[in-house]
């Protein structure tokens, strides 16, 4: 009979452990997955524009996008056809700014808003010419004052039937001063219930820094800043009824009564003047827009001058924007093609960028810094270089971007050795991916 020995019972259990574990731990660590790189996020430098817009350093000024942004294309480099319908829309933050940040006297661009409130108040179809009124004694008088004053007037007489179209071709196109004062009392009673009226839309339009003291800019307190009017001129061009009285100047009025079209300037240039006006306190005040056309594609911005000093200045300062237009207007970019949004380091050592695959950009003036960039990554361990591994997605120009990222180099596998020996993070990969 044979004696009990524990030694050799302990040995043998050892030995099948050991066995069992090898052959257990081997295919675990060499078939099994790796663990995942880590990521440390990554911000690019900020885009860089062709040109800067060439502004006054003299008064207030400022200018701001009209043309609506363009879809930008995820993974493909179609663009949907229905952005060539969306209606011109006003860009929320300026391009520039150029001179001081306080309000000077306005002149005349205070009928732009005039007109804007009064056909907030009373709209009116593109083409048709809205309700008639009949003018009264102190619409005549209006006349009579401002035309011994020396200030812009279109005839009048009492009894006249002017419709709301008419009116407003007059007040817009001819510059008239009582045609602004007779606009103000048809739609809201009296000149100080519009003045009331059109400073709470200034406040809700988000135009704080600018407010009306009259109906037509003769008096200083009507005054504004070079942002808040280059504004009030892209609210104007994308309204369709002044965009048409502007666009399609009419060349007589009441009783074929003419009228001349004061707010032409530099049309040769791509300008087109919504509102041109001096006085002694305010200097030349001029709102317009500017089209610049690059392959085929344009850009339209509008832009807001006060406190130029004579027109020569004026057209000098005008010149000077339109060539920085023409050199700073391109393709902006958004998501440049190989900037890296973040680091994928591996554990045995290999590191890699994931970087912007397809580029995005949008057809404009002056690059806006992406912001909010928000980062979607797999769980990557290896990859070839140009292996897609994730999405970014950045707030830009007012609208969300994505692009796909790419590996721009190769994370390798780092072979049996580094597995056998690395038993602690090969082994949580194997928990992990259960």
């Amino acid at each position: 009979m044979r004696r009990f020995r524990p030694g050799r019972l302990i040995g043998i259990l050892v030995g099948t452990l050991i066995i069992l574990g090898i052959g257990v731990y081997g295919p675990a660590t060499l078939l099994g997955p790796l663990p995942a790189a880590e990521v440390a996020l990554a911000t690019p430098a900020a885009p860089v524009s062709a040109s800067t817009p060439a502004l006054p350093t003299a008064g207030t000024s400022s200018i701001l996008a009209i043309t609506p942004l363009s879809p930008v294309a995820e993974d493909t480099d179609t663009v949907d056809a229905a952005a060539d319908d969306q209606a011109p829309s006003v860009g929320a933050d300026p391009i520039a700014v150029g001179g001081g940040s306080d309000p000077l006297p306005m002149a005349s661009a205070a009928k732009i808003i005039t007109a804007l409130v009064v056909l907030d108040a009373k709209p009116l179809a593109v083409g048709e010419p809205g309700p008639a009124y009949s003018l009264v004694t102190a619409d005549y008088q209006d006349y009579l004052d401002y035309t011994a004053d020396g200030a812009r007037t279109v005839i009048v007489f009492p009894g006249e039937s002017w419709t709301q179209r008419e009116l407003l071709q007059a007040m817009i196109l001819g510059s008239s001063n009582n045609h602004a004062d007779t606009l103000a009392r048809w739609a809201f009673g009296s000149v100080e219930d519009y003045v009331t009226a059109a400073n709470a839309w200034l406040v809700a339009n988000g135009m704080s820094h600018t407010q009306v003291a009259d109906a037509n800019g003769l008096l200083d307190d009507s005054a504004g800043t070079g942002t808040d009017l280059a504004r009030i001129a892209g609210l104007a061009a994308t309204n369709p009824v002044i965009a048409d009285i502007i666009g399609n100047p009419a060349p007589a009025l009441v009783n074929q009564r003419g009228v001349s079209n004061t707010t032409a300037f530099l049309p040769e240039l791509g300008i087109t003047g919504i509102s041109r006006s001096y006085t002694d306190a305010g200097g030349v005040c001029f709102l317009f827009t500017a089209a610049v056309t690059v392959n085929e594609q344009t850009f339209t911005f509008a832009g807001g001058f006060i406190g130029e000093p004579d027109y020569d200045t004026l057209t000098a300062d005008l010149t000077a924007l339109m060539a920085s237009a023409t050199a700073g207007v391109t393709e902006l970019p958004i998501l440049a093609e190989g900037d890296a949004y973040a680091t994928l380091t591996t554990a045995w050592g290999d590191s890699a960028d994931a970087v912007v695959a397809t580029p995005r950009t949008r057809f404009g003036w002056q690059a806006a810094e992406p912001t909010g960039a928000e980062v979607t990554l797999d769980n990557v361990a290896t990859g070839r270089a140009g292996s897609k591994v994730g999405r970014v997605t950045v707030d830009a120009f007012g609208e969300s971007v994505t692009s796909t990222l790419e590996l721009d180099d190769t994370l390798t596998d780092p072979g049996p050795g580094w597995r056998l020996l690395h038993p602690i993070p090969m082994i949580s990969a194997l928990i992990a991916a259960q």
